[in-house]
């Protein structure tokens, strides 16, 4: 079994710096974060990954933090540990809970069971936490819905739970596939239907919704795509961007037609909608 290594990474200020940091990591193949005191400890595998990565990420560029960070290697087995020590349960407003297998039921509408193993899409950072609003704003009712890069598929599952009549999630990541299959499972989901792979897999099937939590770059790629997949009136919901990059994602949907409603935002980060319209 392969080792991980564990950055330990100590940051001021703590936040906003602390969540873009874990976002920037998780592109750069970081599979797990435990929040600490002072920053915040960091899993991605194997030995040979090259850290100089981290300082060329968009905070370092932006000398608005200081950050620096310790490393060892731990076992897989411990670190798999270190989310059951660490995973909190959350509520999104009145009716929505997201909370692990080993977390006590509270009487909410939507009761949500997530065992997160590696996958990103706890609830737990600004960006699933803004998407998981927005989807108990909307109606879901009969909806066909897609949820893109769909981590451990919470979006997915809420969806279903409120009502809507087909739901299809993609993950490129195995880790993120095999975790939204089990966690469909765990909230009795099972119409849910789990694939692994990106953007190619769409073909010629038509959506009422598309949720996208990703980031900037990918989100930019693919939004022709979202297009072309949305029914008439249908709705896309983004989020994996900053406040600053709002303009040019925006400008992206319009020249496929899809414009601008409304957006969340929670430090420095954005959650928008948008409705298909020709």
């Amino acid at each position: 079994m392969s080792d991980y290594l564990e950055y330990n990474f100590t940051i001021k200020p703590l936040e906003p710096t602390r969540e873009i940091l874990m976002a920037e990591l998780s592109e750069l193949g970081f599979e797990s974060f435990v929040e600490t005191e002072n920053g915040m400890l960091a899993y991605v595998l194997g030995s040979s990954f090259d850290d100089s990565r981290i300082k060329k990420s968009y905070i370092f560029q932006s000398n608005a933090s200081v950050i620096s960070w310790t490393t060892k290697a731990i076992a897989q087995q411990n670190w798999n540990a270190e989310w059951e020590r660490s995973f909190q349960p959350i509520k999104v407003g009145d009716s929505c809970m997201v909370r692990a297998p080993f977390h006590p039921k509270e009487a909410v509408t939507y009761d949500i069971i997530i065992e997160p193993k590696m996958s990103f899409g706890t609830g737990h950072h600004e960006t699933t936490h803004m998407m998981l609003a927005h989807i108990l704003a909307h109606d879901f009712k009969k909806k066909t819905v897609l949820d893109m890069g769909c981590g451990t598929g919470v979006l997915a599952i809420l969806a279903a739970m409120k009502g809507a009549s087909n739901v299809d999630a993609i993950d490129i990541d195995e880790w993120c596939y095999l975790n939204s299959i089990e966690n469909v499972e765990r909230n009795n989901c099972d119409f849910i239907k789990v694939f692994q792979g990106d953007a190619s897999l769409l073909g010629a099937k038509k959506y009422d919704v598309v949720l996208a939590n990703i980031n900037r770059n990918i989100l930019l790629e693919d939004i022709p795509v979202y297009s072309s997949i949305l029914n008439p009136d249908g709705h896309l919901f983004l989020s994996g961007f900053y406040t600053e990059d709002l303009a040019i994602i925006s400008s992206k949907c319009e020249e496929h037609n899809l414009y601008f409603e409304k957006n969340l935002e929670k430090n420095n980060w954005i959650s928008a909608k948008y409705v298909f319209s020709r």
